[in-house]
Order: C-alpha cells, then sequence, then structure tokens
C-alpha cells in the first residue's frame, strides 16, 4: 500500500508532526512529490525519508508541472514498485491520515471495487467544514460532472483516492491529463471509456463519507480556476465521452 502525496511549496503548510507519527506507527508507504518547489519543502521531505527509507520515496521534480503531473508520476511510481494498492493524499491533511484505514478496509473487503473516493458529506455524527462559497461552487462543478460523465458521484475533488492495482488502473495513469488541476474528472472518463460505459463503471468505484475533513487555509486555487475547471470538464467530455452511446430509454 502506497499514498502519493504531491507537494509545491508547502514547508510552511506540511503537517510535518503529523507525517512523522503516522510513518513511526503504520506500515503505510509514501511517495513524496516534490513539484518543483522553490522553499524549503525539498530538504523538510528529505528529512522524513531519512527518517525511515524503507517506507518513504521522494520524488523531486525540476520544474513546476501541476498537480495532475505530479499526482501521475507518483502512481505510477508506486504500481511499478508492485504494491497492492495505490492512492493519493493532499498535503495540507485536510483528510486526516486516520481515513487511510478505513478506505483500504472497503479495498480490501469489497474485491469487485477498483476504487474509492473520500466524499465530504456534511451528516450527523461527521466533522466536515468547508467554507460556504467553496461548498456551493463545488456542488455546482459536481453536478455538471455527475452530467457530463453520466455517474451518479457525489464528491471527484477531494483529495483522498485509492486504487486497486490492476491493468485498467495502471492504463489510466498511463498518458498526461488534459487539466492540471480536475484530472480526477479525467481518470473517471477513462475508466468508463476502459470499462466500455457508466454503468459499468458505477459498480466498481465507492464513495465513502468522511468522518473528518477541515478546509485549510493556504489553498492556490482562485475563482477564475473554476471557470478553468469547467472548460476542462468540456475538453474532457469531448475527448473521451461524446462518441459513447447513450443509454436506450425504457420501453
Amino acid at each position: 500500500m502506497a499514498i502519493v502525496v504531491p507537494c509545491y511549496n508547502e514547508s510552511a503548510r506540511l503537517p510535518y508532526p503529523e507525517f512523522e507519527s503516522f510513518v513511526d506507527e503504520s506500515s503505510c508507504e509514501f511517495v513524496f512529490v516534490d513539484d518543483g518547489s522553490v522553499d524549503g519543502t525539498g530538504k523538510l521531505l528529505e528529512r522524513l525519508r531519512a527518517r525511515c527509507e524503507e517506507r518513504v520515496t521522494v520524488l523531486h521534480s525540476s520544474a513546476n508541472r501541476g498537480k495532475a503531473e505530479a499526482v501521475r508520476w507518483g502512481i505510477c511510481h508506486a504500481l511499478d514498485a508492485g504494491v497492492s494498492f495505490a492512492g493519493f493524499w493532499d498535503a495540507d491533511l485536510a483528510t486526516p491520515l486516520s481515513a487511510i484505514a478505513q478506505l483500504l478496509a472497503v479495498l480490501e473487503e469489497r474485491s469487485e471495487i477498483d476504487m474509492i473516493f473520500g466524499s465530504r458529506v456534511k451528516l450527523l455524527g461527521r466533522r466536515v467544514e468547508r467554507h460556504a462559497g467553496r461548498h456551493y461552487a463545488g456542488r455546482l462543478f459536481a453536478t455538471v460532472v455527475s452530467s457530463v460523465l453520466r455517474l451518479p458521484i457525489y464528491d471527484t475533488q477531494c483529495g483522498a483516492k485509492i486504487f486497486r492495482s490492476s491493468p485498467k488502473v495502471r492504463q489510466m495513469f498511463a498518458d498526461p491529463f488534459l487539466s492540471r488541476w480536475v484530472f480526477d474528472v479525467e481518470l473517471l472518463a477513462r475508466y468508463i471509456v476502459l470499462l466500455g460505459s457508466p454503468e459499468a463503471a458505477a459498480e466498481r468505484i465507492y464513495e465513502y463519507p468522511l468522518h473528518n475533513w477541515v478546509d485549510i487555509r493556504g489553498s492556490r486555487l482562485k475563482p477564475t480556476d473554476f471557470a478553468i475547471a469547467f472548460l476542462d470538464v468540456l475538453r474532457i467530455y469531448w475527448k473521451y465521452l461524446r462518441t459513447m452511446p447513450k443509454p436506450s430509454a425504457p420501453e
């Protein structure tokens, strides 16, 4: 089991003690991708690697290539190393590391599931704290994505996802993505194409309502990024899904 953590100029935000404690106490492997940081992120990650070289790998990019490519590079590295499960996690730990075991338990129990996504659903008994503006923009985005993909998914953009190692998952990450940020949507589009229909994909994807998710200050997303994200969804649809037959209407 390996978790990829993309990092870009995270020296002031990376919750180092939480990663340090988790590395000491768990058997999970980590692949940190330093995506061309120009602050002290690289040195911080190397310090963590030195603490546990058996379970921590650091990949350094000479230039900033974006989150999508950082995640793709890290996942391919993990799959090439022969892990049974590989996922990615946001470096700010808006989703706590304790959720890794919860998501992994579903994959281990249900062999038909190829991927599990953390989902930020505000339910009683759960702590999901999100800025109101981002929440409503996110709901609009998720509604559009669900319609475009013809997949009843609630939350595509939560940065907590784990995949079962399989030939299809490897294919999903084989090529660079169109989008630097909403590559999660492109992953789903690729999976739908590989399985032949949204209905087939829906049977092998699981959304897990997270027990804890807290919006961390310092996000680099700007209002204009939402407009770019919608345009990217259209590009993804045009490349992967526009020729896919629509389901027949019931008689």
